[in-house]
């Protein structure tokens, strides 16, 4: 289910219970809606707003954490496509050959995540680019070092290699991992039931309407935030390769 498509849940259900309250203003009788009724119903719907708060902060800071975290994780990556590349030229023109198929395996991944729901597709079969980076350790273990310097060069490469294998198989796994739906669903249950509350005390005016109409959208644009921070590879806010592609341009150099 898309991020957007769930916000939009979200914002029917809230401001539906906004609604609910403007209605039971007017049904129910005078005695439930004045006094230690009143201070009761208020009294809970602080305890609910504060615990709606809580949840909605730790959510969009943790959402947040894990976006950066996945951007920070691919510019690492960038760093590391580089230093090997950079590392199979200081070995010489026998690691030529290897470089340019290095060359080509990057060129080949970026084609592949630009493509309309590539970068999902990717996150999605992580072992295509695995056996590609196989092929590349092969081909980095069959070069012949004829002194230390070249043998230094071939086992910082072959740890290179192995390092962007870790991280991209570290991404694809990341990329799997989301909010708790039933978590989503308490909290939904506790914001309805809040907009219910805020409806309950108010006289029925277009500007009561309009404001919580306004507070049921912010309620649903939080909720797409979170999920859609959680969806590196699909959501609105993407993960961008554009380190990636700079490094590239660097590579080819």
């Amino acid at each position: 289910m898309s991020s957007l498509l769930v916000a939009l849940v979200v914002f029917a259900f809230t401001f539906a219970g906004a609604l609910v309250g403007l209605y039971l203003n007017r049904r129910l009788p005078a005695p439930h809606l004045e006094g230690d009724s009143r201070d009761v119903v208020k009294l809970v719907m602080g305890l609910i707003a504060t615990m709606a708060a809580l949840v909605l902060g730790l959510l969009i800071s943790s959402a947040h954490r894990a976006h950066m975290t996945q951007e920070e994780e691919v510019q690492q990556m960038a760093i590391h496509l580089f230093q090997l590349d950079r590392a199979l030229s200081r070995y010489g023109p026998e690691a030529a050959e290897t470089r340019e198929h290095l060359h080509r395996f990057v060129k080949n991944e970026l084609a592949k995540a630009s493509a309309p729901g590539g970068l999902k597709a990717a996150a999605d079969v992580p072992l295509e680019s695995q056996r590609g980076a196989t092929i590349l350790a092969d081909r980095i273990l069959s070069l012949k070092p004829a002194n230390e310097v070249q043998r230094y060069v071939q086992a910082r490469a072959i740890h290179l290699v192995g390092t962007l294998t870790d991280t991209r198989l570290l991404l694809s796994e990341q990329a799997r991992t989301g909010i708790s739906w039933p978590f989503l669903v308490v909290l939904v249950f506790w914001l309805t039931f809040l907009f219910m509350g805020f409806g309950l005390f108010a006289r029925r005016n277009g500007t009561v309407v309009a404001a919580l109409c306004l507070g049921a959208l912010s309620v649903g644009g939080a909720v797409f935030l979170i999920l859609d921070m959680y969806l590196p590879y699909r959501g609105v806010m993407h993960t961008s390769l554009e380190p990636i592609r700079a490094t590239l341009d660097l590579m080819s150099r």
